[in-house]
């Protein structure tokens, strides 16, 4: 097909389409010539995943590019899928302490709280920091997040986990497709989800009265 037809397809304008194709988050046609060349049923299926991407999951191109790189890889093993999924969608992250400054939580709290906490992961963990960087801001705005709370929030979250874990595909590519863009795109569900239950629950808390 050409590029008008992934245009008619699904909706991304030709000038948009050859921006993804220059910012490497669509892969190039086979050259017909010069200025023209064809593209098939994968062109649509990417540009698709791209707006999703972007559209629903808030991703910049630059993520969406470390996102395919991860999902195009050959050599992901399936025990490596969240490690790989974390380093696309995170990229590793900014140094923990950085501008620290007063009335932060002190660096650490969320390492030693995980460590209390028993979960399984290392303290060099591209998510560890986001999560003290996000703990200490709930602290600046008063917020109140103590551990106690925490442990609420991880009771929760663990079960999510289990659900997520459970539903990976066996087929290593499947598997790094699915944890990738799943994260991504489930965490706006998740995010959906929660404005929901607040409104149930405070309707029920007040009837309940």
């Amino acid at each position: 097909m050409r590029i008008s037809e992934v245009t008619a397809a699904t909706g991304v304008s030709v000038p948009t389409l050859k921006f993804y194709l220059r910012e490497g988050v669509l892969h190039a046609g086979v050259s017909r010539s010069r200025t023209q060349a064809d593209y098939d049923d994968s062109h649509v299926d990417r540009v698709r995943l791209v707006r999703a991407l972007v559209e629903v999951g808030g991703l910049d191109l630059a993520t969406v590019r470390r996102v395919f790189e991860v999902i195009d890889r050959p050599d992901v093993a399936r025990l490596g899928v969240l490690a790989a999924a974390q380093q696309a969608l995170l990229g590793g992250g900014p140094a923990l302490g950085d501008d620290e400054g007063p009335g932060q939580v002190e660096p650490g709290r969320a390492r030693r709280w995980l460590e209390r906490r028993g979960w399984r992961v290392s303290g060099e963990d591209p998510a560890v920091a986001p999560l003290e960087r996000a703990w200490r801001a709930c602290e600046d705005a008063g917020i109140g997040l103590d551990e106690e709370r925490m442990d609420a929030y991880a009771d929760a979250v663990e079960g999510v986990a289990r659900v997520d874990v459970a539903s990976v595909p066996d087929e290593p590519q499947a598997a790094v497709r699915q944890v990738v863009v799943g994260t991504v795109l489930v965490d706006a569900v998740l995010s959906a989800l929660r404005l929901l239950a607040q409104q149930h629950t405070a309707v029920v808390t007040d009837r309940s009265r």
